[in-house]
């Protein structure tokens, strides 16, 4: 109920549209225009290899080439190394044909 009947003074405001939950301070997705990897390599043999494994996967990239700093490729092996969701597989109902092959229903065979 409203709490405007219990109390005179004014009423508790509703939340504004930043604070009802939804995330609108979210980060820009890494790899786009917006937010560039930033990529150190040694060679400028290596730069190439980088280069490619970036043009692959359609992200942009600011590669800079420095023979006294140790390669920072940190944030294109996140990306490329991306875990996969586990899959279960779908379990047998007991109506369904018997996986042994004996052609029964799994309830009458294995079930």
């Amino acid at each position: 109920m409203s709490d405007k009947f219990f109390f005179k003074g004014r009423q508790t405001p509703k939340p504004a549209y930043g604070q009802s939950g939804y995330n609108t301070k979210r980060q820009a997705k890494i790899g786009t225009e917006a937010n560039p990897l930033v990529l150190s390599v040694q060679t400028e043999a290596r730069m190439q290899e980088v280069q490619q494994m970036v043009e692959q996967r359609k992200l942009l990239a600011n590669i800079t080439v420095n023979s006294d700093v140790a390669e920072d490729i940190l944030q294109l092996e996140g990306i490329l190394n991306k875990p996969t969701a586990v899959t279960a597989e779908a379990k047998i109902n007991r109506n369904d044909p018997c996986t042994c092959g004996s052609g029964k229903k799994y309830k009458k065979c294995c079930g």
